[in-house]
């Protein structure tokens, strides 16, 4: 009995540590947008925002270990570089970007105060969670979650019953694709690499039973945090698509403010006047959870880097706090601006990463890690390029490379490699035999 509550705890646990700002900004926007297009743009949400992190939360389950782990296969330098490059960005993102969130829909409408006042306190707060990081599990898991999840149900269950199912011309010539974008906007990709580490170092500070126990219960706890997101995800999306037309019939969704006024428009909507002190909560429980655990993760890395130095946490806590200050002070849409061409350079890497590292060992060997990661980060980088120089320069060169206009100019390459390795790694074998 005590080993299932441990699960729902941990599950719940890890459904708050992903569930941030953009899991909850961006769906509602999406599914607006893509109108009668709905369904196929939460399909494709989902593969990057649902599918893959639970993927990577079983990997973790799998290698009882850090985020350097992931990489380890690759080469020891190459971790270690890709572990530095993904927590500087975690702290220089979507960790500031939940205290942009908190502001623009939870402070600022009420208070009318600095973004700089608000990012100081959050971030403060941040630092007392990061610093007694031994209960974070529990108190997220049995308090603050079943609060977002009662918030959110009310939200997407009366939006959806009171609907009148009136949806607006879809946006998107290709639903499926903008859908698997916007879901690389989530980081949960990102972070089921970074906040699986939390969960396991948790469970080990709270000598949560033997590496095959912690195993079972991750594995367990990955499925309850990944159905919560999908159910959540889907609601939000169809609620955007359903409701969000009704209230902003006249197309008036246009400022860069355009997904908090969304969201803020739904809860008015749905829950009333008391729905923007609803929203106010929801917004600011969620993304908190989310920041914490970024902060968490980072300063448990660089903790182990420098030999479990409880100093090395302290400091590496104090930057990433400092870090969302700062960028914290940012509107919500220009993070999600400056993000974007970010992941494209990472997110390609990290999800190849999450998948060789949750095969069998026969089919992942460290000449297959060497070689898919290579020819991923090569073929995505006109996908990164294409965000920051002219698409038309970069023209003949994404025409050579199968779904490369769709930023996907990766994925077949990538395969590809990972067959012809594995299988010119049969006849090998064979042949020695």
């Amino acid at each position: 009995m005590r080993k299932n509550k441990e699960v729902w705890i941990t599950g719940f646990a890890l459904f708050s540590l992903f569930f941030g700002a953009g899991n909850l900004l961006l769906p509602p926007l999406l599914g607006y947008k893509a109108g009668g297009q709905w369904f196929w743009v939460a399909v494709g949400f989902m593969i990057t925002a649902v599918v893959i992190p639970v993927i990577g939360i079983l990997a973790h389950a799998k290698l009882q270990g850090t985020m350097y782990d992931f990489g380890k296969k690759v080469s020891p330098i190459f971790s270690i570089v890709y572990c530095v490059i993904v927590y500087m960005i975690s702290i220089a993102i979507p960790s500031p970007r939940t205290a942009s969130a908190t502001h623009e829909v939870a402070i600022h409408p009420f208070f009318e105060t600095s973004s700089l006042l608000t990012s100081s306190i959050y971030f403060a707060l941040v630092f007392v969670f990061v610093l007694n990081r031994s209960k974070i599990l529990n108190f997220i898991g049995k308090f603050l979650t079943p609060l977002i999840v009662m918030i959110l149900f009310l939200v997407i269950g009366i939006g959806l019953f009171s609907s009148e199912m009136m949806m607006n011309p879809s946006a998107f010539e290709t639903p499926l694709v903008m859908g698997v974008l916007e879901g690389y906007q989530t980081f949960d990709a990102i972070g089921a690499v970074v906040v699986g580490g939390v969960v396991i170092i948790s469970l080990q500070l709270k000598g949560q039973g033997s590496s095959l126990e912690r195993r079972s219960l991750i594995r367990k706890s990955g499925f309850i945090a990944g159905l919560g997101l999908f159910i959540m995800y889907a609601g939000l999306i169809a609620v955007g698509a359903f409701f969000g037309s009704e209230i902003f019939v006249d197309g008036s969704l246009s400022s860069d403010m355009q997904r908090a006024n969304l969201l803020t428009g739904i809860s008015m909507a749905t829950l009333g006047n008391i729905g923007n002190v609803f929203l106010s909560v929801l917004i600011a429980l969620s993304c908190f959870t989310t920041a914490v655990g970024i902060v968490t993760g980072t300063a448990d890395y660089f903790k182990g880097l420098f030999n479990n130095s409880p100093k090395a946490y302290t400091i590496t806590a104090i930057i990433g706090c400092l870090a969302g200050i700062l960028v914290g002070q940012m509107n919500f849409h220009d993070i999600i601006v400056v993000a974007l061409p970010i992941l494209m350079f990472i997110y390609p890497i990290t999800i190849v990463l999450i998948f060789l590292n949750v095969l069998p060992e026969k089919h992942a060997s460290p000449t297959i890690f060497r070689a898919v990661v290579l020819v991923t980060f090569v073929f995505s980088i006109p996908d990164f390029l294409g965000f920051i120089i002219e698409k038309e320069s970069l023209a003949p060169i994404q025409n050579l490379i199968p779904f490369s206009k769709n930023h996907f100019g990766w994925i077949l390459p990538a395969i590809l490699v990972f067959v012809l390795v594995n299988g010119f790694k049969k006849i090998t074998t064979k042949t020695s035999a």
